[in-house]
């Protein structure tokens, strides 16, 4: 369980219930008994009319293996369109015909009408003591009746509506301008608006895990996310307990999520915004995912999608059935996590990645030295005092905004390494041994060609080169976090100059993209019903809170921008494609051009372009850019942070041009020429 939560005073169930703002009402609350006879039987329940329970919540609530953990909270959702949350306890009990246990599920389900959860993780409290009051007494439903009294839904039942896929307004970002141009105004740095005082996650928040997301998976966490963005159906195998998994599960879709920023940037046909998370699966739910596989590759005008989003948009779920890890056919790529208890406590035990057909999938080598600089990032983070991160009233707009420039409308690039200095990286023992083992075990080693580059570009250069591509890197990387972490020199803001990229065919989209609604509405204002602050939680806890909320945030922050790096990149290349390809048309129906063509009916280029045509429209041609392939060179791989190298990388452009933008992308890796032709 996340550390905010643990250690809290119990406190009557009506006071548990009004510490945090804005509960959320629920459509269901149960009570579910793990019979020995007669198997999961609900006992207890309450529910708007026409939510059907019987046979559904039982199985969701309590996954297999639950039997050997004392207790759990167990994220699910329901097909109707609600999220489910419950608390299980399994306690001992003098009862034989019990087996000595009780074993006990006390859940809710609420509307998806904000969010991937709508705020269930707000009911954990309530339900954790309930729960433990009822496997003591079972005969005290009464807990059930005030909690159902307080918090049930009492306007008439009516379906909720499908999750918007359309990004949602925030107060503290600016609004979006129109797509033309590719430019979108802020009023205040993602990072500062997100870690504004009196601002701090809810307890029992699923992205207090997300710390612990990078630990667990370390370099491993870039290609997850990469296959996350491209929307696949990703499967988590673990065992019990599960609470960790689901934390786990809500934290990758968030993290994948596209940005606000470059939404008007994609292509119409593009996926969805967000990648569907369906949190504990079981067996049950094999007949929900083979008719959501049949739906795929995206629902038509005829097929409307589910409540519980498009089938285009992948999912991402844990499961503790082992028998849904065999059935290869229902998932894209399966993530096992390994034992709690490894076998040799001082090694590290990573989990194995795959995809479907059992390739391995494994991290690049340049997800490896991101992953160390994002970590030192968040220890210089973490290790910042409290004080507000941008110092100086001068920076400031009246409405408390950072009045700075948006990078999209700058289009600045993130490779000058004038711009600000790069992160130290200073590992501690524990990440440097961790990361060293991961070197052997989840990443990619080095291929020959790039020894072979290195080797010959170290001689040429003297290392020179080497090292400025380094300090490229470490300036990409370091780009992602820098606003956020306090600055050396207080007053002084790290700034950034416009530069354009060294092949002048495009501009990088530099620090591109406010974080969007998923990461503002992680955030719970404090109760003021005394003094500002929330009962029952001490003073001393907020600013530890809300310290640790901008580290939280701060991670998702990093995503979206590296999302909006790749997607803003690309986006200018195909428009710079599409430039060069309306200029080549115009040429070819230039007055000239066409007299020239007149007797034999066209010449041989007009011949190649005519077919792109669809038709006339006003006495102007409306242009099939589904057709036009675009070129994407090492330095647009670099610019996204991605590796040269790497063939998964260079696949993950293919299918990301594709998905996003409706064109066929060619990737060119770096390399070396001699007298024109390519050695290396």
């Amino acid at each position: 369980m996340a550390a905010p939560s643990r250690g809290l005073p119990a406190q009557p169930l009506s006071a548990t219930a009004s510490t945090l703002p804005d509960l959320p009402s629920v459509s269901a609350l149960f009570l579910i008994d793990f019979d020995v006879k007669a198997g999961y039987t609900i006992r207890w329940k309450r529910a708007v009319p026409n939510l059907e329970l019987e046979g559904i919540v039982e199985y969701k609530s309590l996954p297999s293996g639950l039997h050997t953990v004392s207790e759990d909270l167990i994220y699910f959702v329901h097909e109707d369109g609600y999220a489910g949350l419950s608390a299980f306890v399994n306690a001992p009990t003098d009862e034989e015909e019990a087996r000595h246990a009780r074993m006990i599920a006390v859940g809710v389900l609420v509307p998806l009408s904000y969010g991937r959860l709508g705020r269930a993780w707000r009911h954990a409290e309530g339900l954790k003591e309930m729960a433990s009051k009822l496997a003591v007494d079972p005969k005290q439903t009464a807990l059930l009746d005030e909690y159902w009294n307080l918090c049930g839904t009492r306007e008439p039942s009516h379906p909720p509506a499908p999750i918007s896929d359309s990004p949602m307004a925030s107060p503290a970002l600016g609004k979006s301008a129109a797509p033309h141009g590719h430019a979108r105004d802020r009023s205040a740095s993602e990072g500062v608006a997100l870690t504004q005082s009196g601002n701090r996650l809810s307890p029992y928040h699923p992205a207090w895990s997300l710390n612990n997301l990078l630990d667990t998976f370390g370099p491993l966490i870039f290609p997850i996310y990469r296959a996350a963005l491209l929307r696949r159906r990703i499967l988590i195998s673990t065992h019990a307990p599960v609470n960790e998994a689901c934390n786990f599960v809500y934290d990758i879709s968030i993290l994948a999520n596209i940005p606000s920023s470059v939404i008007d940037l994609l292509d119409p046909s593009a996926p969805p915004q967000r990648l569907r998370p369906l949190f504990t699966i079981g067996v049950h739910d094999i007949p929900f995912l083979m008719a959501d596989n049949a739906k795929r590759p995206g629902p038509t005008p005829e097929q409307p999608s589910s409540p519980l989003g498009h089938a285009s948009s992948g999912w991402i779920a844990c499961t503790t059935d082992s028998i849904l890890a065999m059935k290869d056919e229902l998932w894209d790529v399966l993530i096992t996590m390994p034992q709690t208890h490894a076998a040799n406590p001082r090694m590290k035990a990573w989990p194995t990645v795959e995809f479907s057909q059992g390739k391995p999938l494994k991290a690049t080598q340049r997800d490896l030295r991101r992953f160390r600089t994002l970590k030192a990032g968040l220890r210089r983070l973490a290790s910042a005092t409290s004080s507000p991160i941008v110092h100086g009233d001068d920076n400031v707009a009246a409405n408390g905004a950072l009045d700075r420039p948006s990078a999209l409308s700058n289009r600045q690039s993130r490779l000058s390494t004038s711009s600000f200095q790069p992160i130290p990286i200073s590992s501690n023992d524990q990440d440097s041994d961790s990361l060293s083992d991961a070197a052997d075990k989840i990443v990619e080693p080095m291929t020959w060609t790039s020894l072979a580059y290195s080797g010959f570009i170290w001689w040429a250069s003297a290392g020179e080169q080497g090292q400025s591509d380094e300090a490229e890197e470490a300036v990409h990387d370091n780009g992602l976090l820098a606003d956020l972490i306090p600055s050396p020199s207080p007053g002084h803001p790290p700034q950034q100059q416009q530069q354009r990229r060294p092949s002048g065919s495009f501009n990088v989209t530099g620090m591109s993209g406010a974080v969007n609604e998923s990461a503002t509405s992680l955030i719970a204002r404090r109760s003021t019903t005394i003094d500002g602050f929330v009962p029952g939680w001490g003073e001393q806890t907020d600013g530890e809170d809300e310290d640790r909320a901008r580290v939280e945030l701060s991670i998702i922050t990093y995503f979206h921008r590296l999302t909006a790096s790749v997607l803003g990149t690309l986006a200018e290349i195909v428009a710079a494609t599409d430039d060069e390809e309306f200029t080549d048309v115009e040429v070819s129906r230039s007055p000239s051009m066409n007299n020239d063509a007149g007797s034999s009916g066209g010449g041989e280029d007009s011949e190649r372009l005519l077919p792109r045509l669809e038709g006339v429209n006003d006495e102007q041609l409306d242009f099939e850019y589904a057709g036009a392939d675009v070129r994407v060179d090492s330095e647009a791989l670099t610019a996204m942070g991605l590796d040269v190298w790497s063939d998964a990388d260079a696949v993950f452009v293919k299918e990301v041009v594709a998905r996003y933008f409706s064109r066929r992308a060619r990737v060119e890796g770096k390399g070396i020429e001699v007298c024109g032709l390519r050695v290396c």
